[in-house]
């Protein structure tokens, strides 16, 4: 795998996931349809390791992917790629809101920048939802969901709003429970 071909990818991942890691996850299974070295059935694998993993979760999926295609070089390429186009980014908005900050063009872009992201992240979060719910061999409309993943999802969404603990907690609780349940 050429390095420099992992770089390009990720950086252009990281330059239009706004919004954060999750919203990485619409990219990368774009990815999967055209790269030979990811496919994606590894992206939920990707996505559960890279929440359990201290960062941010588009560095650790980038991280992931890029040691699974070229061991560690691969991962820091990968790496930086997807962080790049943040840094270059941030820069560039920072310098520019100093000379621009009552702008309303400015103000403008961002009000739609906002709304932009949550739907990157709403498609994040119901791709994730379908690969960890859904039964692909359900044959009547009560088999549509797999039962005991829908109730670890379920109990694990009313936790963390009724009692907010950290998510690790519920990550490591959902890798017990996987790992007891053959989930």
């Amino acid at each position: 795998m050429n390095l420099l071909i992992l770089f390009a990818e990720f950086f252009r991942i990281g330059l239009f996931s706004v919004g954060g890691g999750l919203a990485a996850l619409p990219f990368l299974y774009r990815l999967a349809e055209t790269a030979e070295w990811l496919q994606a059935e590894q992206i939920p694998e990707m996505l559960a390791a890279a929440q359990s993993a201290p960062g941010a979760i588009g560095i650790n999926l980038a991280v992931y992917a890029g040691f699974q295609c070229a061991g560690i070089p691969g991962g820091v390429c990968a790496a930086l790629g997807m962080a790049s186009p943040s840094i270059i980014v941030i820069l560039i908005i920072a310098r520019a809101l100093q000379t621009f900050r009552e702008n309303a063009v400015i103000q403008a872009i961002f009000s739609g920048l906002r709304p932009a992201a949550a739907g990157l992240l709403a498609a994040a979060a119901l791709a994730a939802i379908k690969l960890s719910l859904y039964n692909p061999e359900w044959t009547a409309w009560h088999q549509i969901l797999r039962p005991r993943e829908t109730v670890l999802f379920a109990l694990t969404f009313l936790l963390l709003r009724r009692y907010k603990g950290h998510p690790v907690i519920y990550i490591a609780a959902g890798g017990v429970i996987g790992a007891v349940l053959g989930l």
